[in-house]
């Protein structure tokens, strides 16, 4: 379980194919500097099981064809950055929201529009995500916790757009994405298990 509160700016060292799969090595000196091999790392969003723990800070993971599908690390190459954060503790504070980790799809971010000191970023949503998402509401963009500040569109065309502060700018990937960058998208865990509780009612 994560909060979607990015500790730290990490970087791609390697992305390596193992046949529909992969291995991933991610720097990342504060995430690692109390990892062992089993532990979770999100990187963009993506739960992560840590395989090795590397003297230079960095450490490796294994993504299987799924998770490939289903999120944009299959785009991620040597150099790339990432959002890192690793597993909350019970005794942390919970600064974002609930985040599993668990990408449920991705949107592409369709303009930025800046402000005096924020910036509203609009983003695509997938039909099958659009009822999960309300406004200020919670999602999670690349890892990040954010609150949604509008929605809109039509089915087949559906938006969401979130406002970032100079710090989300500056401490995460979400602050430079170009657009139409492919961007992962978790929603709310807890209006899927309500949806799921009244289907079966």
């Amino acid at each position: 379980m994560f909060t979607g509160i990015v500790e730290e700016l990490g970087e791609v060292v390697a992305a390596e194919p193992i046949g529909d799969s992969a291995r991933f090595t991610v720097r990342g000196p504060l995430v690692t500097s109390d990892a062992e091999p089993g532990d979770s790392i999100a990187v963009n969003g993506v739960c992560l099981t840590v395989v090795d723990v590397l003297d230079d800070g960095a450490f490796t993971a294994d993504v299987m064809k799924e998770t490939l599908d289903r999120s944009s690390l299959g785009a991620l190459v040597a150099g790339s950055r990432v959002n890192l954060e690793r597993a909350a503790a019970l005794n942390s504070r919970l600064g974002g929201h609930l985040v599993q980790g668990h990408v449920d799809g991705t949107g592409a971010v369709l303009s930025r529009t800046p402000g005096d000191r924020w910036e509203v970023v609009r983003i695509s949503l997938p039909d099958n995500l659009a009822r999960y998402v309300v406004e200020k509401g919670s999602i999670t963009v690349d890892g990040v916790s954010l609150t949604v500040s509008g929605v809109g569109g039509e089915p087949g065309a559906d938006w969401l757009e979130v406002s970032l502060i100079p710090t989300t700018r500056e401490l995460t990937t979400v602050g430079a994405l170009p657009t139409g960058t492919t961007v992962n998208l978790e929603v709310d865990v807890i209006a899927k298990y309500v949806e799921r509780l009244r289907q079966r009612a």
